[in-house]
C-alpha cells in the first residue's frame, strides 16, 4: 500500500496482525498468554508524516528458553523478503532481533522481556495524519 494513502488506523491494523504474526511463531507449549496493548503512540518520520509503535508481551512457561526462542524467531525470519534481520545484546545483555521493511520504516523489535517472558515492540509504516489531527495522546 503506498504510505501517501496509508491512515493511521491502517497501519495500526497492520502492525498489529504483524505483532500476532510473530507471536503465533512462538511455540504454543511454552505460552502461557499473548498480550496486545490496545492503543499506541505516534512519532514522528520524515516529510511530517508519523509512525504509530505498539508492542505485544507474550508470557512464557517457566520451562521456556526466552533467548532460543527468540533465536529460532530469527531463523525464521531470515527467508522472509519483508525484511532485513539484525541481532544484538541489548543494554542488558538480552539477545533480541529486529526486523526492518527494506522499504518503509516498519520494524519490530523483539527480545527477552525479564525471565519469563518476550516483547514485541513495533513500528509502522508512516503515514500522513489528517488535517486537524493532533498526534498527541494514544491511538
Amino acid at each position: 500500500m503506498d504510505q501517501k494513502s496509508l491512515t493511521w488506523e491502517e497501519a495500526k491494523a497492520a502492525t498489529q496482525a504483524t505483532e500476532l504474526e510473530i507471536a503465533d511463531l512462538v511455540p504454543a507449549e511454552y505460552v502461557v498468554s499473548i498480550v496486545q496493548k490496545p492503543t499506541g503512540t505516534l512519532f514522528s518520520c520524515d516529510d511530517g508524516q508519523h509512525t504509530w509503535y505498539g508492542s505485544t508481551t507474550i508470557a512464557l512457561t517457566p520451562d521456556a528458553d526466552a533467548e532460543q526462542i527468540v533465536r529460532a524467531l530469527e531463523s525464521q525470519f531470515r527467508e522472509d523478503e519483508r525484511f532485513d534481520v539484525r541481532n544484538r545484546r541489548d543494554v542488558v545483555d538480552e539477545y533480541e532481533i529486529q526486523l526492518m521493511s527494506p522499504e518503509t520504516a516498519e520494524t519490530y523489535v523483539i527480545g527477552p522481556d525479564g525471565a519469563a517472558a518476550i516483547l514485541i515492540s513495533s513500528g509502522s509504516p508512516c503515514f500522513t495524519l489528517p488535517e486537524g489531527v493532533y498526534p498527541g495522546g494514544k491511538f
